[in-house]
């Protein structure tokens, strides 16, 4: 019997894009470039995904570079990796907007324990992108050129194939952004039939930056919206 978290461990390891990518665009592999992350990310998969129950996909667009980017673990900063999963990356101190309200509304949902054995989180792509501007790195999503977008699709096509496969609840996903992350997860979905439903939210980011007065409201959203997943 192979647990869903030996095959998400696998799955993870094996990431790489061959993409051609647009100039000062560079690839962020965490899983590759940074020590010690996938023993934190074995850790965390074999503590919460230890079993063989069907988990139902939550998308988002790409790993940021202070989230996923750095800790492996979608939507999850190194400061709420040790706060709330009990993990720690010794030397990396990362602290990620999104991370913030995705882990107040586990919280509200009842804890990780019980969030993560009904949901599993990833990006529509699982490896991030960085852009040099000026000398500076910002997170650059996969739809932000269509140089990228178009020699992403293979990369993110299959790599959705291989976690559906991992054992996702194929009957609904939910979509982190009601915008252009949702727009082309409609079209993927049209195309190659991955879920019968796809459920918008908006995106953490979004929340934290520009409503965060309006935080509890977000999570109640979340809660009532995932609760059809049941």
């Amino acid at each position: 019997m192979v647990y869903i978290s030996s095959k998400i461990i696998r799955f993870n390891q094996s990431l790489e894009f061959t993409g051609k990518l647009p100039a000062s665009i560079r690839v962020m592999n965490p899983f590759k470039n940074n020590p010690g992350i996938m023993e934190t990310c074995r850790i965390f998969y074999e503590k919460f995904y230890n079993d063989t129950r069907k988990r139902t996909f939550i998308i988002g667009i790409n790993p940021g570079r202070h989230g996923a980017g750095v800790t492996g673990i979608p939507f999850t900063d190194t400061k709420r990796l040790k706060e709330n999963c009990s993990l720690e990356i010794e030397g990396l101190h990362t602290h990620e907007p999104s991370s913030v309200f995705i882990y107040k509304m586990i919280e509200a949902y009842g804890g990780v324990k019980k969030f993560y054995s009904k949901f599993y989180i990833n990006s529509l792509c699982p490896l991030g992108f960085i852009q040099v501007r000026n000398g500076k790195a910002v997170n650059h999503n996969y739809y932000d050129s269509k140089q990228l977008l178009d020699s992403s699709k293979d990369f993110i096509v299959a790599t959705l194939q291989r976690q559906i496969q991992i054992g996702m609840n194929r009957h609904v996903c939910y979509c982190l952004g009601t915008g252009k992350n949702y727009f082309h997860l409609l079209k993927l979905n049209d195309e190659f039939g991955f879920f019968d439903k796809i459920i918008p939210l908006e995106h953490p980011r979004y929340i934290v930056q520009y409503k965060s007065k309006n935080m509890d409201r977000y999570i109640k959203i979340y809660l009532d919206k995932l609760s059809e997943s049941n």
